[in-house]
């Protein structure tokens, strides 16, 4: 069992950053691949970055390339996503995830955050 909580989203400007923490709990945090999805009104969730469980390898949705980096600390239970150059499509409630594979949809992960707003103003 994880519980996972997310923090650090808020309202930025276009071309500004933000950083999001997903704080988890759980003896096994290491031994998941962790997720950073997002959903925005009307729109069905989507996965932004990936890392596997030893965080040697990860993926990035092709809009966010260059933009976002995905990290984490297994010794803090601690998983990050950096978000530079923001864009007002990057609008949406940002949540945290955790899966046993390397899933590309919701689907493919076990269990969640609440999430966390991010609101880039244009």
């Amino acid at each position: 069992q994880v519980q996972l909580v997310e923090s650090g989203g808020g309202l930025v400007q276009a071309g500004g950053s933000l950083r999001l923490f997903c704080a988890a709990s759980g003896r096994t945090f290491g031994s998941f691949t962790m997720g950073w999805f997002r959903q925005a009104p009307g729109k069905e969730r989507e996965l932004v970055a990936r890392i596997t469980s030893s965080g040697s390898n990860t993926y990035y949705q092709d809009s966010v390339k260059g933009r976002f980096t995905i990290s984490r600390d297994n010794a803090k239970n601690l998983v990050y996503l950096q978000m530079n150059s923001l864009k007002p499509e990057d609008t949406a409630v940002y949540y945290c995830a955790a899966g046993y594979g390397l899933s590309y949809t919701s689907n493919g992960y076990n269990y969640w955050g609440q999430g966390t707003q991010v609101t880039v103003s244009s």
